[in-house]
This record gives structure tokens, sequence and C-alpha cells, in this order.
């Protein structure tokens, strides 16, 4: 049987921190992945150049039962300090926009970065291997594909559900469920929506037509860029307000957030008067988008056949357009799993579940979940980090 410090199950962001973060502390560590190599989500992460954290990270970012969970643990491992480990090892970078920090080159440099920070650490790695099995006596012992192991800390880092096809799978949960610890509901998250049909047929035309919106739902807004697509709808400000959007529910959307509508449209109306509103919407947004909501939504005239009544609901509309989602596309293209392991059951200290010793739980396993823009990579960092220490 073969023994060590720390067994991590998953070679993802969170597990990898943590392996070398306890490797540098002159542990045994040993980390699992059922792939065929590591970090794979952050290779396909950015479009393959790894949006790895946010200048901006900060609680308010992130979603959870217990929003103060995160508190700790995103202090004593900020966004500089992750930064200044891309700057140690010299992998170029820059911000895109609204604190988002990409590689200039590839998502390789990043997973690159922790694999030489791995070597020195001394830490393990073994792929394509599988855990069937694990008991709790003193130590745990794990019945794996590379036949029995034990070890004094075993840490889950297997992530949550989104991106099956890259092996995702339930199995953090599973384990936490086997200890006792609850779990809770989950569900898909930064996810595009999905429409109904009657409003998919009218809208199919629009795919691939993006704007900069304001979408609101329960509370919360967004500005970002929206997409049509030959489901439904996606772009940042979706995939932001889908994290918050429950079934039933409608999206309010802002088509024009930088506009007086109607302060617009009757100025309009006094300088170009025989101007048709499709013609004048498709100066402020894509001409097809104008198009269709002229002609289905408004009736398409010269403006100065639009009384003071109509032209003010034609702002309203724009101003507040409204549509309700049929569900969203799911785990197959969320960026993230929404729920999962209760923080109650986890030292934000420590990472440790309270009720069982040696047991540690990071990154997207538990019920932490980030917007959009880094935010869950630097979860990763955090928690993997904090965890390393005590392991």
């Amino acid at each position: 049987m073969k023994q060590y410090d720390v067994v991590i199950i998953g070679a993802g962001a969170a597990g990898l921190m943590c392996a070398l973060t306890a490797g540098q502390r002159n542990r045994r560590v040993l980390v699992i992945d059922h792939s065929n190599k590591v970090g794979k989500k952050i290779l396909l992460s950015g479009g393959g150049r790894c949006n790895f954290t946010n200048r901006y990270a900060s609680p308010n970012e992130y979603l959870s039962d217990n929003p103060y969970f995160c508190i700790s643990a995103l202090k004593r491992y900020t966004q500089l300090d992750f930064e200044n480990l891309v700057k140690k090892h010299k992998v170029p970078y820059h911000e895109k926009t609204l604190g988002q920090l990409f590689c200039d080159d590839s998502a390789k440099d990043i997973v690159e970065l922790l694999l030489n920070e791995l070597k020195q650490a001394q830490v393990e790695i073994a792929l394509q291997a599988s855990v069937s099995k694990i008991t709790k006596t003193e130590q745990f012992t794990l019945e794996t594909s590379m036949g029995t192991i034990s070890c004094e800390s075993l840490v889950i880092a297997c992530g949550g559900l989104s991106f099956p096809t890259m092996g995702a799978s339930p199995y953090g949960y599973k384990v936490a469920e086997q200890f006792g610890l609850r779990v809770l509901p989950v569900r898909a998250a930064l996810v595009p929506l999905t429409l109904h049909s009657q409003d998919l047929e009218r809208f199919s035309i629009l795919s691939g037509v993006s704007l900069d919106v304001i979408v609101s739902c329960a509370g919360q807004s967004f500005k970002e860029a929206m997409l049509f697509t030959h489901r439904g709808l996606s772009g940042p400000a979706i995939l932001q307000i889908s994290s918050y959007w429950q079934p039933g529910q409608e999206l309010e959307i802002n088509l024009l957030p930088e506009l007086d509508c109607l302060a617009y449209l009757k100025d309009k109306r006094l300088d170009r008067p025989k101007a048709e509103l499709k013609t004048i919407l498709a100066e402020l947004m894509p001409a097809r988008l104008a198009q269709l909501l002229s002609e289905h939504y408004f009736s398409n005239k010269p403006l100065n056949q639009y009384n003071e009544k109509e032209l003010s609901l034609i702002a309203e509309t724009l101003s507040c357009f409204r549509i309700k989602p049929n569900g969203t596309e799911g785990y197959r293209t969320a960026e993230v799993t929404l729920g999962g392991v209760d923080t109650d059951e986890i030292s934000s200290k420590t990472f440790e579940a309270k009720k069982v010793a040696g047991l540690y739980f990071i990154g997207e396993v538990l019920d932490v979940s980030g917007h959009l823009g880094g935010f869950n990579f630097q979860w990763a960092w955090s928690s993997g980090f904090c965890s390393g220490q005590f392991v």
C-alpha cells in the first residue's frame, strides 16, 4: 500500500494550487485525475487564452447560501497574489475589459506555470486514474485503479457538473454525502438561455447578432453584450443573469442603455419627419434587429405618423424589452455549477469538513460560484492555496 500525506482528487485549478502549496510545505502529495491531462478547463477557458483572474475580485462577485464564507480565503490569497505568480513565471498577459486578465498567447502558459511549481514541490500526478472506494479509520484508504493508497488528508477538488464532455461528474457530491455532509441543490449557471418556440421562430433570423444591453432579473442587472443564437440568447450579459434567473421569470432588457429613447425619437421626428422608424433604429443597433422590432412590435412607418403615446410606447419597449426564456442550455455549455457542498459543513479557514477530520473540499464542488470574468478561477486559486496550508 502506498502512503501519502495528502491525496487530492481533481487536477483542475483548485486541486493543482492546493497540491503545490502543500508540496511547498514538504508534504508528500499525490494528485489523481481521470483525465489524460491536467487543467483541461484551464486550457479551454477564455477562448484558449484563460481569463485567469479579475483585478476587481471581491466577495460581492460570488453567489452562495452563505455569502460570508468566501471572504477569508479571498483576503488571504488575492488576485494580486496570483498575478504576481504569473509575473514570476514571465507569462505575458493583458487586461481585456472590466478587470479581466488574459494570457497574451495561450492558456497553456498557465498550465505550464502550475506544472513547474508542482515539479519544484515534488508533487506526484496520476492521470487516467480512478477511485472506486474511500474508507476512513485513523487515515483514509482509497481503492484506485493504481492499487490501494492511504493518506492523512484527502482533498476533493473534482469540480461540479459543467462541461460533462470533459468528464464532469457528481463524484465530489457523492463523497460529501458518503461522509454525512449536506449537499445543496445544483443547477447550471453562467449558461446561455433558450427561448420558447414562438419567440425562437421570431428571433431566429437574428442568430449571430450582438449588441450591448442592460439585462435585469430577480433584482440583479448586468451591462454587457447580448448575443442572439439559434437556440436563444447568450453573450456575457445573459450568462451573468442566468445565475439569478429562475424558470418562469421574465428578463427585462434595455436595448439602448446609453440613450434617452423618448427624447431621441422626438428629436428625430422634428429633424427627419419622413424617415422610417426602422431607418432611425438601424443607426442605433444592428439593422436586422431594428427591422424586426419595427415590423413586429411597432408597425414601421415614418416618424411624423407616430403620435406622442405611440412614441412613448416605442421608447418604453426599447428601454424595457421583456422576454420569458424557456430554460437554459444546461451543463453542456454552462461555465459553472451553482450550489454544491454546503459551506456550513466546511471551515472557511482550512476548508476541512467540520464533521470529518482530514477531509477537505475546495473549488467549484463547494456552494460558491463567481460571476463571469475570472472570478471562478480566483476562487479556485484562493481556496486551493488556503487549504494547502493546512492539509
